[in-house]
């Protein structure tokens, strides 16, 4: 019998990483914890060390290491504890690993997935933020060091199942003619646009169909969400951005939809529930157990689909501009959101504001190309200082 598959998991303590953690649990003979990251829950980190006795555990910083580090030698565990970006790139990139579960959300992903694409893993791409800011500088990596890219989001997984396993020939080629990229229209699909000036961060958090991080939840909520899963599915699955159609499904029980020149259109459906596309990615090809409920479609009854209106949606429109735009564009887009949905969790601007700064951002500087990482990481800067000035302006 072969040597169990060791896994790294960064971003171990969010829901993405708890939920790979439960399908790994299911497979022991299959599966073995390398490495976990945490970042701020420490005690619920130490309790997955317990639990999983990964060889490797990566914290922020110091005083964090030295915390774990003493409830792992009160459990009798010899974890090695590291420290920080060099930390999460070395457990990423450790030659004992054969798959990276890239669940850091955000811009601080970055650094570390593209650690585990250059040392030929196989990647299980959560972090959908990588690929949007670094585009062809993320995918040429891919190809240049033989990465096996597999994608986690819900939608971009439903795609992949949907497409047929040349579709690196281009869509054309094997008969695509657009993605259908589903969205649930979040908790403020129905709210009166008058309403939305004092909705709370609470309320923005409370998605009706998924359990999620707060950041997530109100980039689930604006759409913005969607929109860094329009451009990351130009650059998953080589489309244009006319080419990637967003629909509101209210039930997510659709997870996204491919669309053929034949008339077909091909659907995934499921359960809400992560643990589909983890162990999808996972053990790709095969198909193994995740532990999700099957589908009951008399409990469904119904499906639900209607455009999105990006009046009430303006991160939507600001998303597909950036993805024609190109170049530095998406990065800038992602750093701006990345800072305003900070804002608006700290309560220092309205959830309409939001957009507001996203665009005020977008507007401020010419688009420039980017083909070095030290240009997406410049880009990504200025559009956090222009982020905050707008904050210092408006504050």
């Amino acid at each position: 019998m072969s040597r169990p598959q060791q896994i790294t998991v960064l971003g171990a303590t969010g829901s993405i990483g708890l939920s790979t953690l439960d399908v790994i649990a299911r497979h022991p003979d299959r599966y073995q914890v390398f490495g976990l990251s945490g970042y701020s829950r420490l005690a619920e980190l130490l309790a997955l060390c317990i639990k999983h006795r990964p060889q490797v555990v990566v914290v922020p910083h110091e005083h964090a290491a030295s915390q774990l580090q003493a409830g792992l030698r009160a459990a009798g565990l010899n974890t090695e504890v590291l420290v920080g970006e060099e930390g999460l790139c070395q457990i990423a990139s450790a030659p004992e690993v054969d798959s990276v579960m890239a669940a850091i959300v955000g811009a601080a992903g970055l650094r570390p997935t593209l650690a585990a694409v250059n040392a030929g893993k196989k990647i299980l791409l959560a972090n959908k933020e990588a690929l949007v800011m670094t585009g062809d500088l993320f995918m040429q990596a891919v190809r240049n060091s033989g990465s096996v890219l597999l994608p986690i989001d819900s939608e971009h997984n439903a795609i992949f199942q949907c497409l047929p396993q040349d579709f690196s020939r281009g869509l054309g080629a094997v008969g695509v003619r657009r993605i259908l990229l589903t969205a649930s229209g979040g908790p403020f699909r129905e709210t009166p646009l008058a309403e939305l000036e004092h909705v709370t961060p609470d309320q923005a958090c409370a998605h009706p169909n998924w359990s999620m991080g707060r950041k997530i939840s109100v980039d689930s909520a604006s759409m913005m969400n969607k929109g860094l899963e329009l451009i990351e599915a130009c650059w998953l699955f080589d489309a244009r951005p006319e080419q990637v159609e967003v629909v509101i499904h209210p039930q997510s029980v659709i997870h996204s939809l491919v669309d053929y020149v034949d008339g077909s259109v091909l659907a995934q459906l499921g359960n809400p529930d992560m643990r589909t596309p983890i162990a999808n990615a996972l053990a790709w090809p095969e198909r193994i157990d995740s532990g999700v409920a099957p589908l009951d479609l008399f409990a469904v009854a119904r499906l639900d689909f209607q455009r999105p209106d990006e009046q009430r949606f303006p991160c939507l429109r600001l998303a597909r501009e950036a993805a024609m735009a190109g170049n530095s564009a998406p990065a800038m887009l992602n750093a701006a959101n990345e800072v305003a949905v900070a804002a608006f969790l700290d309560g220092r601007i309205r959830y309409p504001q939001i957009a507001r700064i996203i665009e005020d951002v977008l507007n401020s500087e010419p688009v420039v190309a980017v083909d070095e990482l030290e240009a997406v990481f410049a880009a990504d800067g200025k559009a956090r200082v222009l982020a905050e000035q707008w904050l210092s302006r408006n504050g």
